[in-house]
C-alpha cells in the first residue's frame, strides 16, 4: 500500500478535524502543517505527532515528500494555496467554498482542470453514511418524487471570534449553504431554476450578514428554503426534511434525537400509502475526513471523477454564490442549465 506524504494547511478548527481523523491511517505520514498563527501550527503538531510545522506553506510546493497538500484555510485563500500546489503535480483537497464570489470560483475551477494534479472540494455530507442513506431511499422512489427540502442550520455561535472572521469571506448562504445546495442536486438529480433569498445582521459587530433564508425552485418545480445563521442570539437548529409524492424522509443527528442517541444517526421515512413510519438507525461519523481522502486518493490512483465530480462541485459553487448575490441584492436569480444569471458580479 502506497503511503501518501500529506501537508496540513491550516489548523483552525477543520485543520483538526482533519488530522483526527487521518493521522493514525496505515496510507497517510503527515509531512508538515502549518498555520499563520504559530501557537496553532505548533499546537497541531504537538498533538497529532507532527515532526515539522511552521507558518508558510512554500517550501513545500517543491518538497518531493508532499503528494497531497490539505486546504483548510479562510475561504479568501483557497484558490491561490490550491492552484500553487496543483501546478506543481500536487494533489488537493480544498476545503469548501472554493472562492469568495463568482468569478473567482469559477478562475480557480477553469484553472484547476488544465493542472497536472487532481483537486477534490471538501463536500462532506458526501461521504456521511446517514446522507448517502437518504439519497439512495429518495433514488430508489421510497417517497415518491421530491416536491418540498426543508433545511435549517443555525449556529449559537458561542465562539464568536472565530464565526466573524468566517463571516469576513462571505455569509453562511455561501459558507454553509454551499453543503445544502449540493445535497439538493444529489438528492434530487436537478438543476435550479430560480433562487430568491434575503437576510439580516443579527450581531451589531458582525463584518457581514450573518443570517440568510434562502428559497428556490428546481427545474422539475421542486421547491424548498435553506435558513442559515450564526449568531450569539440565535438557537442552534437543524433540520432536514425531504417531501416526496409518497411521503416524507426526516434526518436527525445522533446529537439532536431526544431518546436513544447511542443508536446513531435517525433517518424517519413516512410512507403516506400505508400511513405506516419508518425508522432508520445509522452509526455513522458527521465529518468523515479520511473517507473524503480517500476519495482524492482514488482520483490520484485510478482518475475517478471523484465525489462530488468537479462539474457537480462547480455548480453547488454556483448556486450558494447565486444565494449569496440574491440575499446582497434583494434579486431573483435565474438559472440556465445549472449557472446562474447574474445581473452584475458580487463585489
Amino acid at each position: 500500500m502506497k503511503s501518501y506524504g500529506v501537508i496540513l494547511i491550516g489548523c483552525g478548527h477543520i485543520g483538526l478535524e482533519h488530522l483526527s481523523d487521518i493521522h493514525f491511517q496505515d496510507n497517510v505520514h503527515m509531512v508538515a502543517v502549518v498555520d499563520q498563527n504559530p501557537a496553532a501550527a505548533r499546537y497541531a503538531a504537538a498533538r497529532y505527532g507532527v515532526k515539522e510545522y511552521g507558518t508558510d506553506w512554500r517550501p513545500y510546493l517543491d518538497d518531493a515528500r508532499v503528494d497531497i497538500a490539505i486546504v483548510a484555510t479562510y475561504t479568501d485563500s483557497h484558490p491561490a494555496i490550491s492552484l500553487a500546489f496543483l501546478r506543481k503535480g500536487k494533489h488537493v483537497l480544498c476545503e469548501k467554498p472554493a472562492a469568495s464570489t463568482p468569478e473567482e470560483g469559477r478562475r480557480f475551477f477553469a484553472e484547476a482542470e488544465t493542472c497536472p494534479g487532481k483537486l477534490l472540494i471538501a463536500h462532506v455530507l458526501r461521504h456521511n453514511e446517514t446522507y448517502r442513506k437518504a439519497a439512495e431511499l429518495i433514488h430508489g422512489g421510497a417517497i415518491g418524487e421530491l416536491t418540498l427540502i426543508r433545511m435549517v442550520q443555525n449556529h449559537h455561535a458561542m465562539n464568536w471570534e472565530r464565526y466573524k472572521r468566517l463571516l469576513q469571506d462571505c455569509t453562511p448562504a455561501l459558507d454553509c449553504g454551499i453543503h445544502y445546495f449540493d445535497v439538493v442536486r444529489w438528492f434530487t438529480g436537478q438543476e435550479f431554476r430560480e433562487i430568491r433569498a434575503f437576510g439580516s445582521t443579527l450581531d451589531t459587530d458582525s463584518p457581514n450578514i450573518n443570517y440568510t433564508l434562502t428559497q428556490f425552485t428546481l427545474e422539475n418545480g421542486c421547491i424548498g428554503y435553506y435558513e442559515a445563521g450564526w449568531s450569539r442570539n440565535t438557537a442552534s437548529n437543524n433540520r432536514k426534511e425531504f417531501v416526496g409524492t409518497k411521503g416524507r424522509i426526516e434526518l436527525t443527528l445522533a446529537g439532536n434525537r431526544a431518546e436513544c442517541r447511542e443508536e446513531g444517526d435517525l433517518i424517519t421515512v413516512f410512507h403516506s400509502d400505508t400511513g405506516v413510519y419508518e425508522t432508520i438507525n445509522i452509526q455513522a461519523e458527521y465529518k468523515n475526513m479520511y473517507a473524503q481522502l480517500m476519495t482524492l486518493i482514488d482520483r490520484i490512483e485510478n482518475g475517478t471523477e471523484g465525489f462530488p465530480s468537479m462539474a457537480d462541485a462547480a455548480k453547488a459553487f454556483e448556486a450558494a454564490a447565486a444565494a449569496e448575490y440574491a440575499v446582497k441584492s434583494g434579486k431573483t436569480i435565474s438559472f440556465i442549465n445549472g449557472i446562474p444569471v447574474l445581473p452584475t458580479l458580487l463585489d
